[in-house]
């Protein structure tokens, strides 16, 4: 019987529970997106955050401009989420909720329709304003005509009260839209008397203050385990050589002040307002191509030294150069302490001596009109120059390159160099910013007019430079990197020969093509598959290039890097069968065909988080000289709809609940005063007999 009565509990209970998880399906409705989140540096807070346990508003939709004032003028029930399409996701809008709305705003929705969509960019108009070389080098926010985005808005920048959650897909935007057509839209000075469609975001942040607090609270030590509020921005940069170095024992490990390199480098890093969102196509994808391809050109135009002391080069990708240039200014830390490349390379370290020339790319988004900007006079820069022209004129490839010395200099990597020496040999290779979505979530494929052209064809192949392409438009994005990489390789091929470059086969735009396709649309490509071992794993979208911080998985777009480095650069050994490549440097891929190669590599990473998170360095937070970006920790990142029942309904339910409690109080009493009355003599009120039974 009591195995019985067990079983039956407990097939009630179940039965309780799934109900209940029923009950809530009905409630609540997933909605699908992402969210803004918070990040520190040593004096400021960016970004947003919800309540600990969430925040709640009710929906209300703004489609015109005129709809904002419904949160000036006291509304009737909140507090309000208002569902903002990005034409109206303007500072202007923004701010004023902010600072005259943020009693009745528990938090907003920003849809992700390009509807009448015209500039979309939450970054500063002077991206990286405080890290510049000297303060006259920095642009100025208030005059956006020379600022390097001006079309910029600085919501990255600030700190918001309630969270801001991205709802980019059509099916969940119309689900809300629904809700709110349905329950919310009419009647708005009567809202207070009925129920009303409401949003439920999650994505409370754990971090305050700033990232000095933050990271001294998250190494406090307790009895039962440690708690981290932040973690600093970190990542890997990536970097290959034209030329293999030779490899030492570990007791020769000095540098050579005779060893000389010319370094070509770009950003790697993209970053936006939202968790996970921001391509960074135009921003940083373009110039990142053209690196890749340029080091691929290169590499099959001079494949080996033509004499012992001949220039090397270096091709750099820095990571978290949108975070105040955390890649770079590691860079440079490690070259000024002897730690580049680390001992585990097993090569002699570099110093900022050994550069003899930086040729840094900045943005490209007008890819055929190019400025050479440099600190200061000095003879290279004016050679560069003029072989970029002498090349661009001799193909007929419509090139625009022109010298710019000049104290306010673009934000690129070139900035941690010449902080340390203002005479450092840098160019910076920028085109004029006409990236009306820079750093956005919006600088996708579209942006660049991106087409794949999927041509099946071998993309390692050089083409001809004077003949038509079959593939692409002269106008394409594939052709513009082509011809920018193809002019970028022969000048360094002059510098380091001394010689004219004097055949017609240039870069490749079907490699262009390719890396672009894999970067941002599907990592289910050729080039990616070409450097993937077998049985790997490719997703159906494009990896994250966002630096995030050591715990994060967002390392995709630095492995699939280090691999096209070793395939396109590295040299290719026929002679040597996959058993014998296995050590580094030699490494085994399977190549286009998946018949598999083995190549000689150079290339490697190098840590990117900045010098003020070193342990044992006593770093001065308020001194500006480095980066100190952290990100907070959070649990989860959600957002659901629910029907919140009106004012008057939850009193009426709360009154008729106190109203039943009370008779169950007085019928409970009732009923124990009678019991004897009501129930009778029971078996538990008859008296036992103590005395013993006779045996």
């Amino acid at each position: 019987m009591g195995v019985f009565l067990y079983i039956s509990f407990l097939l009630l209970s179940l039965l309780c529970i799934s109900n209940a998880q029923r009950i809530t399906d009905k409630m609540f409705s997933q909605i699908a997106g992402t969210s803004c989140f918070r990040r520190m540096n040593a004096t400021h807070v960016t970004g947003c955050s919800s309540e600990f346990r969430g925040s709640h508003g009710v929906i209300h939709v703004v489609k015109v401009q005129e709809d904002f004032e419904f949160f000036f003028n006291k509304p009737p029930s909140p507090p309000y989420a208002p569902v903002i399409p990005p034409h109206l996701f303007t500072r202007e809008n923004i701010m004023r909720l902010k600072e005259n709305a943020s009693d009745v705003i528990s938090g907003i929705v920003l849809t992700g329709s390009l509807k009448n969509l015209v500039t979309f960019s939450h970054e500063s108009k002077c991206p990286n304003q405080f890290s510049g070389l000297i303060a006259e080098q920095t642009c100025s926010v208030n005059d956006a005509e020379n600022s390097w985005n001006p079309f910029g808005t600085g919501l990255l920048q600030e700190e918001f009260p309630f969270p801001i959650f991205l709802v980019d897909t059509e099916k969940e935007v119309a689900k809300i839209y629904d809700c709110f057509e349905k329950f919310n839209k009419f009647n708005l000075d009567g809202q207070n008397m009925r129920s009303l469609c409401s949003i439920e975001i999650n994505s409370f942040m754990s971090a305050a203050v700033n990232s000095q607090v933050c990271i001294r609270r998250s190494n406090m030590q307790n009895n039962l385990s440690q708690t981290t509020f932040c973690d600093p921005l970190q990542g890997r940069n990536v970097f290959a050589t034209l030329f293999p170095r030779e490899i030492i024992p570990p007791e020769e490990r000095r540098v050579d002040p005779e060893e000389k390199f010319i370094v070509l480098s770009t950003r790697m890093d993209t970053t936006s307002m939202f968790d996970g969102e921001g391509p960074g196509a135009m921003g940083s994808l373009v110039p990142y191509t053209v690196l890749m391809t340029t080091a691929h050109l290169l590499a099959k135009i001079l494949p080996e030294k033509k004499t012992p002391d001949q220039t090397n080069v270096l091709f750099a990708l820095f990571n978290g150069e949108s975070f105040d240039y955390i890649g770079s200014q590691r860079f440079v830390y490690d070259l000024q302490h002897g730690d580049f490349p680390n001992k585990a390379h097993q090569t002699r370290p570099l110093a900022l001596d050994n550069i003899k020339f930086l040729i840094d790319l900045g943005v490209l988004d007008t890819i055929h009109n190019l400025n050479l900007f440099h600190a200061t006079d000095f003879a290279t820069a004016n050679e560069f120059g003029q072989l970029m022209s002498k090349y661009s004129s001799k193909f007929s490839l419509n090139i625009t390159t022109i010298n710019r010395m000049q104290k306010n200099l673009p934000p690129t990597s070139a900035q941690s160099f010449l902080r340390e020496n203002i005479t450092f040999p840098a160019v910076i290779v920028n085109s004029p910013p006409t990236n009306h979505f820079y750093h956005s979530i919006f600088d996708d494929e579209f942006n660049i007019n991106f087409n794949y052209g999927n041509t099946s064809r071998n993309f390692l192949t050089l083409e001809d430079l004077e003949a038509p392409s079959a593939d692409f438009t002269a106008n394409s994005i594939q052709m513009g990197i082509r011809n920018i990489s193809s002019i970028l390789a022969f000048s360094l091929y002059e510098m380091i020969t001394g010689e004219e470059y004097r055949k017609q086969l240039g870069a490749s735009s079907i490699f262009a093509d390719e890396f672009l396709y894999c970067f941002l649309v599907t990592a289910q490509c050729p080039l990616v598959d070409a450097i993937s071992p077998d049985n790997s794993t490719l997703y159906p979208f494009p990896p994250s290039r966002y630096i995030s911080v050591h715990r994060s998985p967002n390392q995709r777009s630095m492995v699939w890097t280090y691999g096209i480095f070793g395939l396109t650069v590295g040299q290719k050994m026929p002679d040597i069968p996959r058993e014998n490549c296995t050590i580094p440097p030699l490494i085994w891929y399977p190549g286009i065909d998946r018949q598999g190669e083995c190549h000689r590599t150079t290339q490697n990473i190098s840590l990117a988080v900045s010098p003020a998170f070193i342990k044992d360095t006593n770093y001065n937070w308020t001194s500006g000289r480095y980066s100190t970006w952290t990100e907070s920790t959070w649990s989860a990142i959600s957002a659901r709809i629910f029907l919140r029942p009106s004012a008057h309904h939850e009193a009426m339910t709360l009154a008729i609940g106190l109203i039943v409690m009370f008779f169950s109080f007085i019928i409970v009493y009732l009923i124990n005063t009678k019991s004897d009355v009501l129930f009778g003599n029971s078996p538990s009120q008859e008296v036992i007999s103590t005395t013993p039974a006779r045996c």
